[in-house]
């Protein structure tokens, strides 16, 4: 009996890989297609307020004006779409942001310089982290509660410090960072920070053990646990994470601000919260990108100039943000169903 050989295989013939299988192709292009329509609303803001205020909106100060202010909210964002890809939540950003701006502005610290503030401001922001990752990982307690009561003690502690005062900032290093002659190309040195925070955050979210974990422990902790996952220390991990964004925040506020205020990252929370939704992070954790949520931040940020410059009320504004985020919500609803 004669055996047939199979005819040789061409070199050209490749097996497939797991990019190239349909599953991972659908998430690619759902990927692609929320970036591109992130983009596409972006484009449809920028038309909207060139059409409307063209002299204002499209000068260059504006557009630095902008990109400034998103730098600040936009660095916090970047550490809550970490918590929320995890299946967490941070409430109190905005406190600490505000708690670290003025334990770095007092007249005690602002006596050791530039580099006294900042150093205050991020050990302020890691602290609360710590203690807030403490009491989620290590002490069982939910997310949302063991936040909730930080945000209080933070604003609490933050009015306490400056007893209702605003502390001006004598430094003039850190002053000096939120002038013209400092920016960078025509970069202000803000948006540079986020640009840096931005692509960190990317890099680690995609291409880290780290990343990886993180967005194991959102899908689905039990099963990360019995991969050999160290859960607790990864969720520890991410809040010191979110604290350190915070504290960054905080000091980009100081130079924005030129002062501390116990009033400072008011609404952060809601902010970054509905940043990463719009962005495609699930607030039931295991998805989301970094890129997505910084969209999200520039859009919210070139709403609310687009309002001011048309001196249209704060409330029509919170209202177009409120139906942003539900039209994102249902979007991910539909895609996922899909899927």
């Amino acid at each position: 009996m004669t055996q047939h050989a199979s005819p040789p295989r061409d070199s050209t013939d490749k097996v497939p890989s797991a990019a190239e299988t349909p599953a991972w192709r659908a998430v690619l292009f759902r990927a692609d297609v929320r970036t591109l329509s992130l983009l596409g609303v972006l484009a449809v803001l920028i038309l909207i307020g060139g059409v409307t205020k063209p002299d204002e909106f499209l000068d260059t100060r504006n557009l630095q004006l902008v990109l400034t202010q998103a730098s600040v909210i936009g660095v916090v964002t970047v550490g809550m779409t970490f918590v929320i890809i995890s299946g967490g939540i941070d409430l109190s950003v905005g406190a600490i942001v505000a708690l670290a701006s003025v334990w770095a502005t007092t007249v005690a610290t602002q006596e050791f310089g530039f580099g006294g503030i900042l150093f205050t401001a991020v050990a302020v922001g890691v602290g609360c982290g710590l203690v807030n990752g403490v009491l989620i990982a290590y002490g069982g307690m939910v997310p949302f509660i063991a936040t909730l009561a930080m945000l209080a003690s933070a604003r609490g502690l933050a009015l306490q410090i400056t007893d209702g005062r605003t502390q001006v900032v004598t430094v003039d290093g850190v002053l000096d960072l939120g002038e013209r002659d400092s920016y960078i190309l025509g970069i202000p040195p803000l948006v540079l920070v986020f640009a840096a925070v931005t692509l960190i955050g990317w890099l680690v979210l995609n291409r880290t053990t780290f990343g990886r974990r993180t967005v194991a422990v959102g899908g689905n902790a039990e099963a990360a646990r019995l991969a050999g996952i160290d859960v607790r220390r990864q969720r520890l991990y991410l809040y010191l994470l979110s604290g350190l964004c915070c504290g960054i925040a905080a000091f980009l506020l100081i130079v924005l601000a030129g002062s501390g205020q116990n009033t400072n990252g008011n609404l952060y929370e809601l902010d970054a919260i509905a940043a990463a939704i719009i962005g495609g992070t699930l607030l039931t954790g295991g998805r989301g990108t970094i890129v997505g949520s910084v969209l999200g931040v520039l859009i919210f940020t070139t709403i609310t100039n687009i309002f001011a410059l048309n001196n249209l009320q704060s409330d029509v504004q919170q209202i177009a943000k409120g139906a942003i985020i539900v039209a994102a919500v249902l979007v991910q609803r539909r895609t996922a169903s899909t899927t």
